[in-house]
């Protein structure tokens, strides 16, 4: 579990009076199967644009956002937490005088809304005094009146909460029984039902829904006291409670027999594994410092391209109007312009806000720009950035490219990160294949800790499981292993990657940006690669 993920979820803890504000209010749970009637959205909205021409907005956008959350927090035998949140209310964005204004209310009333919608206008025409230059929005074409819902087979806000905590009593049961010392196991569930509504004639109706299942075992060597965790190996999905089936053919098994998994998850054998691989790591010999050959599962390599090419590669972030919260990128313009090598002719790396399971899935973004897959860095050359309305005129394009997002109705949209991914190669080639070729290296599992300079230039990783590569063979797990990267040179020293059977997402729930902060929901796909000659380092900690 990454920090960011953490504290989030541990403010959790304490009850529904310690809920982190951008969860919103208590509620039952009967509540979360419950909607907003379409016409009555329709009629809130046109009073907001009405209200917003009327005042002389040139543009206006309304979203009408209802957030709906539950987790399932357990540890052990016991029940920690269960929490039932909701958060309703309305947004307003507009143009006047070529500058934004912004402003929200939770009152669901013409009256209301439309009060919201002049407020805007006058902080927009405040804003417009010290403005130099005035907003350029890329074109959109009206929609008219659609809709869109993740496909999903299994609402699972419907699922009772007696089976939900069964299922992870019973996973922290299995993990106990395989010899783990301690176990928590949460279920996070999400629906985002979102209304959106322009002055370019859109009325996009979106009901989103994400599902996530982390889980942590301990086991501790009570000689020593030395202990050892592993998390669990799921990706979190834009998908029902479909996704805990553990649909067999979603399994892909490492040629050690780690076991991960793509769009279906069975949480008890992972947690299983976890315990058993928590002891193998307890009696694990710590990694000699040097260069590896590091052959990456896509289990770990989604954070890597989260924070060495999402990050790096948001516009915003180029441009330096996003500083504060983690920093700049070194991937400037002129690096565009000048066709930077990024990676080796092996390295496509592309954004995507359509694909089926991802967290990021969406047909709309909260511009009501249709979305799309793009990309960024073709065969190594950085070709492209992401891009919203207010800034595609910057880097000369005519269009968004639909990657606009807001956490909240009371948040005003700004840039963020499109599902980002590392296309699979295009020869034949599997993980097995790929690790007869190494002599000397690392098969690195599952995420863990990361550090990352302001310009998202120098950065190191951790990851749960690491297994001694030596002439082509698996031979033994090791332990303490993190390996430092510069982004160039590291994307330019991928050598391989599997096919598109290999192919998986990982992702997080709470990615971070802005001030005042947000989150989003974000996935990255790649299939397993290699990566020559990386400088790993020993983590271990000495005692004495």
């Amino acid at each position: 579990m990454q920090r960011r993920d953490f504290l989030a979820l541990s403010g959790l803890g304490m009850g529904s009076l310690a809920l982190p504000s951008f969860l919103g209010k208590a509620i039952a749970a009967e509540q979360l199967v419950s909607t907003l009637d379409v016409a009555i959205k329709k009629q809130l909205a046109d009073a907001a644009l009405q209200a917003a021409t009327g005042a002389g907005a040139s543009y206006c956008d309304v979203r009408i956002g209802r957030y709906l959350r539950q987790f399932v927090m357990t540890r052990e035998d016991k029940v920690q937490n269960v929490v039932n949140t909701e958060s309703t209310g309305i947004g307003v964005r507009v143009i006047a005088d070529g500058a934004w204004g912004f402003a929200a209310t939770n009152g669901l009333s013409t009256d209301s809304v439309a009060e919201a919608a002049r407020r805007a206008v006058a902080i927009a025409r405040a804003n417009a005094k010290i403005q130099s230059e005035k907003v350029q929005l890329a074109p959109v074409q009206g929609v008219g009146e659609v809709s869109w819902r993740t496909p999903i087979r299994k609402n699972a806000m419907e699922v009772p909460i007696k089976d939900k905590v069964e299922l992870l009593l019973s996973v922290n049961a299995a993990a106990t029984g395989a010899g783990a010392n301690f176990v928590n196991s949460t279920l996070f569930l999400v629906n985002e039902q979102k209304y959106f509504a322009s002055t370019d004639g859109s009325y996009i109706d979106q009901d989103v829904h994400r599902i996530w299942a982390p889980f942590t075992v301990t086991a501790i060597d009570k000689a020593s006291g030395k202990f050892r965790t592993r998390d669990g190996l799921s990706a979190p999905a834009g998908l029902g409670y479909e996704y805990l089936d553990g649909d067999a053919s979603q399994k892909f098994v490492s040629p050690n027999g780690v076991v991960n998994y793509g769009l279906s998850y069975d949480m008890r054998e992972d947690a299983v594994a976890a315990a058993k691989q928590a002891q193998e790591k307890l009696k694990a010999p710590s990694v000699k410092p040097g260069k590896y050959d590091l052959v990456l599962d896509p289990s770990h390599t989604w954070l890597t391209i989260h924070e060495s090419v999402g990050h790096p590669l948001e516009l915003d972030r180029v441009l330096g109007y996003e500083a504060n919260y983690a920093g700049t990128s070194f991937a400037t313009l002129d690096k565009r312009e000048a066709k930077f090598r990024y990676g080796s002719d092996k390295v496509t790396l592309f954004a995507d806000k359509t694909q089926p399971g991802s967290l990021g899935a969406v047909a709309y973004d909260d511009e009501g720009v249709k979305c799309k897959r793009w990309d960024l860095v073709k065969d190594g050359i950085l070709v492209d950035y992401q891009t919203i309305r207010d800034q595609a005129h910057i880097v000369g394009k005519t269009e968004s490219d639909g990657c606009c997002y807001a956490d909240s109705w009371s948040s005003v949209q700004f840039q963020r990160m499109a599902n980002v991914s590392l296309a699979a190669g295009s020869d034949k080639l599997s993980v097995a294949d790929m690790i007869k070729d190494v002599e000397n290296g690392i098969y690195i599992i599952g995420d863990g800790s990361f550090s990352i300079d302001q310009q998202r230039y120098n950065a190191q990783f951790g990851g749960q499981l690491f297994y001694e590569i030596k002439n082509g063979a698996i031979t033994r797990m090791i332990e303490d292993v993190a390996y430092q990267i510069r982004t160039p040179e590291f994307w330019n020293a991928c050598s391989a990657v599997c096919d598109d059977s290999d192919y998986r997402m990982g992702g997080s729930f709470f990615d971070g940006k802005g001030q005042p902060g947000q989150v989003s929901a974000v996935s990255h796909g790649s299939s397993t690669a290699r990566f020559d000659g990386v400088n790993v380092i020993n983590t271990a900690r000495s005692l004495g």
